[in-house]
């Protein structure tokens, strides 16, 4: 999308939201849903996810209330329900890319409000245990500061406000169809990252759709761009897979003629929930044949209802036979980009040797090649962090 049809003005203020753009929010939810609505002998479908994000907690209660028609008031469900996420507030995670997002703008001095759905005394005890938000934010607005919560413009215009900025000066960051809604009611420039899985295309009215904070391009909103890509690469803090090769859906030998290695991802879910869609760089470990160079996708299978992914490790050396059953570690140090749709699959395949030699070449220098040492490739115990 053009974006010289949506900038009117320089941005001058970056509005974030809190909840599923700042935080990894969803999983603790769905987390606590799951288990809360036993007790009811109901069983949260995690396909629902949809109908309470970005919502005020009273209206997301009230959502569920009626989808799993609970004997009880909204408010009531939400006075059971707010003890429990208390106890969890710690335990949420940060985006990835939000820490780095957060200290490149405060960095270049860009004023930043965060806008929040949640009552204010929510939103300031998660980011308490983010070191450095706090400070970073001119202005931090909870849903229980203004009249109305999104989609009403109300929480945008009022950060505005206090940042003393005109608001089709500010660029609003939102995760959910109602911070969407809001930003653009309030005459704002909108970049939307949806945190539910192929919805995507409900976006349209974001003057921007990216996949993941990694993928932000502040230069488009005449903010300073980020100086941490290196050889097409963005460096990312490490973390580590691994478990036995198992034969997949054999697309990558037989119709792309890119041999992957699947690993099974049971026991590691939740940690591929934490990280974006798309294709990464790093090491990989068969502990009886030693460590090679390795490009990976991660993606959504479609035989699974938006709730599970599966990573694809391509090993960038020649074998002669296949190792089906033996232990794989893999270390994954650097992102390269979003998952993408391609027109053709030459197209698609041309894409993924230009990855490969991204890979290549971005895997020798010193950041990365430092882990081609880390012991958990070569180790024989099957474990993660």
């Amino acid at each position: 999308m053009s974006m010289a049809r949506t900038l009117r003005k320089l941005v001058l203020g970056v509005i974030l939201d809190l909840d599923g753009t700042l935080l990894n929010t969803d999983g603790i939810v769905n987390d606590i849903l799951k288990v809360h609505l036993v007790k009811y002998g109901k069983q949260w479908d995690a396909g629902n996810a949809h109908r309470i994000v970005g919502k005020t907690p009273l209206e997301a209660a009230a959502a569920v209330v009626e989808d799993y028609e609970l004997p009880m008031s909204p408010d009531v469900f939400l006075a059971e329900l707010n003890p429990i996420f208390s106890e969890q507030w710690c335990n949420i995670k940060a985006q990835p890319g939000a820490n780095r997002l957060i200290n490149h703008l405060r960095g270049h001095g860009v004023p930043m409000a965060l806008a929040s759905n949640s009552p204010l005394e929510n939103v300031e005890t998660k980011i308490f245990y983010h070191q450095g938000w706090k400070e970073s934010f001119s202005a931090i607005i909870g849903g229980d500061e203004v009249t109305n919560g999104k989609p009403s413009p109300d929480i945008f215009l009022e950060a505005a406000r206090r940042l003393n900025i005109d608001p089709s000066s500010c660029l609003v960051i939102e995760d959910s169809l109602p911070g969407i809604t809001a930003g653009k009611a309030a005459g704002m420039n909108v970049v939307a990252v949806p945190s539910i899985p192929k919805q995507s295309h409900l976006y349209t009215s974001a003057d921007e759709v990216i996949n993941s904070l990694l993928d932000l391009q502040l230069e488009k909103w005449s903010l300073p761009a980020f100086q941490d890509w290196v050889e097409g690469t963005l460096p990312i803090n490490p973390w580590h897979i691994g478990g036995p090769v198992i034969k997949g859906f054999g697309r990558g030998s037989k119709v792309l003629g890119i041999p992957t290695a699947n690993i099974s991802t049971e026991g590691y879910l939740d940690l591929l929930s934490e990280h974006p869609s798309g294709v990464y760089l790093g090491w990989a470990g068969l502990p009886t044949r030693g460590v090679f160079k390795m490009v990976m996708s991660i993606g959504w299978n479609p035989y699974f209802n938006n709730a599970e992914k599966t990573i694809e490790p391509w090993l960038l050396h020649d074998f002669t036979e296949d190792f089906y059953g033996e232990e794989l570690h893999l270390v994954i140090v650097g992102y390269i980009r979003p998952e993408a749709n391609f027109p053709s699959l030459e197209s698609l395949v041309a894409k993924i040797y230009e990855d490969r030699e991204i890979a290549e070449r971005a895997l020798d220098l010193p950041q990365y090649s430092k882990y081609k040492d880390d012991p958990y490739l070569t180790s024989l115990s099957p474990s993660n962090n």
